[in-house]
C-alpha cells in the first residue's frame, strides 16, 4: 500500500414517518407490536415483507440471519442469533462486531449459499434475509421457519432495519437506535464546522475489489447515505455512478476519483485488487487528497459490508476523527 495512505485499523433524516407506516402495516394477535418486546413471547404478529405478509412469533428466540445487514440489525437490537452466514472473502463474522456478541453463533455457510440442513438443524423460529441473496430459496427456507425477506440490501438499509425490528418484536428499541444515530450524525456535522463547511468538503469512497474494477461509490448505497446524513459534499463523478451505486474504473482511470478527501477499502486479496499498482502510479499521486495527505484506509467490513446502525455509528466516529484532525 502506498505511503500516502493514512493507515489505521477498524475502531472498536428522520424516520418517524417510516416508523408510523411500518406500524400501520403490522398487526398483532396478542396485543400491540410495541408490547411484544416485554411480553412473555407468546402469540404472533404479522410482518409485511417483500414476499407478502408473514406471521412470526412476537418475540422470536432462535433467529438465523443470512446476510450482514441482518446480523448487524439483530446485534444492534440485542438479539443473539443462533446462526448466521459469513461473507465469502472473510473467514469469520464481521470483525467490527465484538467477539462477545458473535461468540456462540453457528456459521451456516456463505452469503447467498447458506446450508439449508445446518439451518434446519438449529430449529429456528425466524429467518431474516433479502431477495437479492435468498429469493430463490424462499420456499425452502419458509418450510424450515417463518422467513422475512426485504426487497434488497444496501441503500434501503434504514427501511430494512424497521422490517427486521418488526420481525424481531423490537420496534420500540428500534426507535431508540434511530434517534441516537441521528443525534450522533448531527454532532459530527457540528464538529466539522457546521452544514456549510461539511458540504464544502468533497468526499469519495474508493473500493479495491479482487478480480474486478475499482469502485468509486455513488450516493445510492449504504456508505453514501451516511455521508449524506453528515452533509458532506460529493464530487461530480458520483452523479455518474451506474444506478447511483458506483462508477467503476481501471487503475489507468483513477484520476476520476479526485476529491478533497478519499476513503479507501479493499475486498479480497490486495494484489489481485490492484491496490499497489494503483496507489504507486503518477495518476494517484496527483490526486488532491493524496497531495494533501487526506487519504484514509478504512475497514471494508465496517464501511461497506456492515450495512446497519452498529456499523454506522462506528463509521460516524471515524469520520469525525479523520476529518477534524
Amino acid at each position: 500500500m502506498s505511503a500516502s495512505l493514512t493507515r489505521r485499523g477498524p475502531l472498536v433524516g428522520t424516520l418517524a414517518l417510516a416508523l408510523t407506516l411500518t406500524a400501520a402495516c403490522s398487526s398483532n394477535d396478542s396485543g400491540s407490536p410495541d408490547s411484544a418486546s416485554s411480553t412473555a413471547g407468546t402469540g404472533t404478529h404479522t410482518v409485511r415483507t417483500a414476499m407478502g405478509d408473514v406471521k412470526v412469533k412476537n418475540t422470536p428466540k432462535r433467529v438465523v440471519v443470512l446476510d450482514t445487514a441482518e446480523l448487524d440489525s439483530a446485534i444492534t437490537l440485542g438479539v443473539h442469533p443462533v446462526g448466521a452466514t459469513r461473507a465469502g472473502a472473510e473467514q469469520s463474522f464481521l470483525s467490527y462486531l465484538p467477539k462477545s456478541q458473535t461468540t456462540g453463533i453457528t456459521e451456516v455457510g456463505e452469503i447467498a449459499n447458506a446450508n439449508l440442513e445446518k439451518i434446519a438443524g438449529l430449529k429456528p423460529d425466524l429467518i431474516l434475509s433479502n431477495k437479492v441473496r435468498d429469493g430463490g430459496r424462499y420456499q425452502q427456507l419458509s418450510a424450515i421457519a417463518p422467513t422475512v425477506l426485504t426487497e434488497s440490501t444496501g441503500y434501503p438499509w434504514k427501511q430494512n432495519f424497521l422490517t427486521h425490528a418488526d420481525a424481531l418484536g423490537k420496534k420500540a428499541e428500534a426507535r431508540t437506535v434511530i434517534k441516537k444515530y441521528e443525534t450522533h450524525a448531527a454532532a459530527v456535522t457540528k464538529a466539522l464546522g457546521g452544514k456549510t463547511k461539511a458540504a464544502a468538503t468533497d468526499v469519495n469512497v474508493v473500493r479495491f475489489v479482487e478480480g474486478a474494477d475499482i469502485r468509486i461509490y455513488g450516493k445510492q448505497n449504504y456508505i453514501g447515505t451516511i455521508l449524506a446524513d453528515v452533509g458532506l459534499g460529493r464530487p461530480a463523478i458520483t452523479d455518474k455512478a451506474k444506478d447511483g451505486f458506483s462508477y467503476d474504473v481501471s487503475p489507468e482511470q483513477i484520476d476520476k476519483a479526485d476529491a478533497d478527501v478519499i476513503f479507501t477499502s479493499t475486498y479480497g486479496n490486495p494484489g489481485k485488487a490492484k491496490v499497489t499498482q494503483t496507489t504507486t502510479s503518477g495518476l494517484w499521486r496527483g490526486l488532491r487528497a493524496v497531495r494533501d495527505d487526506r487519504v484514509f484506509q478504512v475497514d471494508d467490513e465496517l464501511w461497506i459490508q456492515g450495512i446497519g446502525y452498529t456499523a454506522a455509528n462506528k463509521i460516524l466516529a471515524e469520520l469525525r476523527s479523520d476529518l477534524t484532525n
